[in-house]
């Protein structure tokens, strides 16, 4: 960390109506992720560049919108604010889709400030994502946050208690139980130093096609995990995450008035909005839309005394 000024900066002019917070907000895993937050007026992004660590501070500053690059990856990520703050989404013809529903229409307008971001790259979100498989967000959280610092290190710029993300090498280099006292069972550890040996590949993946069948080739990511990548990686409008605990209760509650619904109940709801499927779901969740709750809920487990 460094209190130099930035190294790079340009001025973007998002789109009429454009929230930065709505935005922006998937990139941080609440409010205390290491690699993303917003602070002292900004929202800070710190990520792995070809050139190095480097920090983001994206400001709005009346209609306009300030980024802000630290580090030797700074102008790498300031070139690509716009795509990161989610200027690059393109809401051709949903308007027309969301039409067709009347609580997905007026949740269309209400929430029309947010924007899907896009960061180009792959393996970040996808070490969080296997990492939330199958557990609760406390424990993702734990997981998450302990791998960040034991693996990262501090990242350039003004803001303390900023990490940069792990270098996936380092990951894949690294047996299975030193991730134990953070609370990964074998099971995800291991997937996710397979998914770190494949980085540089899935790096290299030219769309969410092609991202998403990479990703399910390897062994312990499933369409679940491959979703919550491209949607983040690539700005993936139609990427639905199948598999996930609540969301399918969530469309099938919101679309049809039902309690409960499966992954096929929920597809089969969602297929009039193809193409914006995934942002549909988003927008049920900005709307604060949630199913009935009945039962237990997933109990907090812990591995790292075992």
């Amino acid at each position: 960390m460094t209190d130099t000024g930035p190294a790079a900066s340009r001025v973007l002019r998002p789109p009429e109506h454009y929230h930065l917070g709505a935005s922006v907000g998937s990139l941080a895993m609440g409010a205390h992720d290491p690699c993303a937050r917003f602070a002292s007026g900004a929202f800070w992004w710190v990520t792995r560049t070809p050139a190095g660590p480097g920090t983001l501070a994206l400001r709005r500053l009346g209609g306009e919108l300030t980024a802000e690059g630290y580090g030797p990856g700074a102008g790498w990520v300031v070139d690509r604010a716009d795509a990161v703050a989610g200027l690059h989404d393109d809401l051709t013809g949903f308007d027309r889709l969301a039409a067709g529903h009347p609580l997905v229409a007026r949740l269309a307008r209400t929430h029309r400030g947010l924007r899907l971001p896009a960061t180009g790259q792959v393996f970040p979100r996808l070490l969080r994502a296997i990492l939330e498989q199958k557990v609760t967000g406390k424990e993702a959280f734990r997981a998450y946050a302990s791998t960040v610092r034991r693996f990262g290190g501090p990242a350039p710029g003004p803001l303390p208690n900023l990490w940069t993300p792990p270098d996936p090498a380092a990951i894949a280099g690294t047996p299975y139980w030193v991730f134990h006292p953070f609370g990964v069972e074998q099971r995800r550890a291991e997937t996710l130093r397979r998914a770190a040996a494949a980085a540089d590949r899935l790096e290299r993946c030219a769309d969410p096609a092609e991202a998403t069948r990479r990703l399910t080739a390897i062994a312990g990511i499933g369409p679940w995990t491959a979703a919550e990548v491209v949607r983040i990686a690539f700005g993936d409008p139609d990427a639905v995450s199948v598999g996930d605990y609540h969301i399918p209760n969530l469309v099938a509650w919101a679309l049809a008035g039902e309690a409960r619904g499966d992954d096929a109940r929920m597809l089969t709801l969602l297929e009039p909005f193809r193409g914006h499927r995934g942002r549909v779901c988003l927008l049920l969740e900005a709307g604060g839309q949630h199913a009935p709750r009945f039962g237990p809920r997933m109990p907090v487990r812990s591995f790292a005394r075992f």
